[in-house]
C-alpha cells in the first residue's frame, strides 16, 4: 500500500477475509498508520466472509469512491 500512495494511487481497496484474525488485527493498525503518515490516502479495507452483507460492501466502496471525487476537486 505505501508503494501506491508514493507512486500516486492513493485510492485503496484492502479486501480482507473476516475470519483471519492476523489481517484483521494487523491490516487495520497498518490501515491506521499508513492514514496519519500518508493524510491524502483513502483507504477502505472491505471484509469478505459468506455472511457479509453486499449492500454494506457496496455501501464502503461508494463511500470511499465519493471521498476520492472530493479529493480530485481539491
Amino acid at each position: 500500500m505505501v508503494e501506491l500512495i508514493q507512486e500516486t494511487v492513493p485510492n485503496i481497496v484492502c479486501t480482507q477475509p473476516f475470519g483471519c484474525l492476523p489481517n484483521h488485527v494487523v491490516g487495520k493498525g497498518v490501515i491506521k498508520a499508513l492514514r496519519k503518515a500518508y493524510p491524502q490516502s483513502n483507504i477502505v479495507a472491505i471484509d469478505y466472509d459468506p455472511g457479509a452483507s453486499e449492500v454494506n460492501q457496496l455501501n464502503r466502496i461508494k463511500l470511499m469512491l465519493s471521498t476520492a471525487n472530493k479529493n480530485m476537486e481539491k
